[in-house]
């Protein structure tokens, strides 16, 4: 008995230290003259499900801009959303961004138009065209098929719905050397079914399929989070220091 309290008490004491907020996942929310977020408590609901349903430890998201190279480098899943027209973004910007989901990252885009502005081809969704034309101008978005693991990296899902259920699919650009989705771009306001208030209430009602399509949100948000770390789809490993060093994105020290 002794012999084992004296083993107990001579393991390292680092092993007790747990993650910092470094080795936790996130949203980096990209922050841009205008509107850059109308749905303000939707990644944070959508972070706090992802904890209490997954192995994945998170953490609060965290604002960035275009502008800051290392900023970006610390997060591999970048959210960019809107309710109106983007700003045109600089020659340097773009090249940030471009360089960022090159090397690993993924951008992740949510149309949260409401009214006229909600219909397919308003003026929010002709600015991300015309933002990821700059960007990869010999690659053009397509539809995400329905056997992609993203529909099947947490949940087993069929149509990807949000707030609304504008369009029947999501769209992406993807890396022609091995396929990983650099884009995916969402029409259906998933940050407005996340929304949920300071004492509990849901911000925005969900049409046509009221509480099912919320949960189909969620869902389709935490396959997100797992698509992003573990992209080959072995759910065991979601942890995220042993994923990053699997990936060809590295954060900063």
């Amino acid at each position: 008995m002794r012999h084992l309290l004296l083993v107990l008490f001579l393991l390292p004491t680092a092993r007790l230290y747990a993650f910092s907020d470094v080795d936790k996942f996130s949203f980096a929310q990209i922050v841009y003259s205008g509107n850059w977020n109308p749905r303000p408590s939707g990644i944070r609901r959508l972070l706090w499900e992802v904890e209490k349903r997954t192995s994945i430890d998170t953490t609060h998201p965290v604002e960035v801009r275009l502008s800051d190279e290392e900023a970006l480098r610390r997060s591999p899943l970048l959210y960019l959303t809107g309710d109106r027209a983007l700003p045109t973004f600089s020659d340097l910007e773009v090249a940030h961004l471009r360089a960022h989901l090159q090397a690993g990252g993924l951008l992740f885009v949510d149309n949260s138009s409401t009214g006229s502005e909600a219909e397919l081809g308003g003026a929010f969704d002709r600015s991300v065209r015309q933002l990821l034309r700059q960007l990869f101008p010999s690659r053009a978005l397509e539809h995400v098929a329905d056997d992609h693991v993203l529909y099947k990296s947490f949940y087993l899902l069929h149509t990807p719905v949000g707030r609304v259920a504008a369009a029947p699919f999501l769209e992406a650009i993807f890396d022609p050397a091995d396929r990983r989705a650099l884009v995916i771009y969402s029409q259906n306001d998933l940050g407005g079914a996340w929304a949920r208030d300071s004492v509990g209430k849901w911000e925005y009602e969900v049409f046509p399929g009221g509480d099912q399509q919320r949960e189909m949100a969620f869902r389709l948000g935490i396959n997100l989070a797992m698509y992003t770390l573990c992209q080959d789809y072995k759910a065991d490993q979601v942890h995220v220091p042993f994923i990053l060093r699997r990936r060809k994105w590295q954060p900063l020290p």
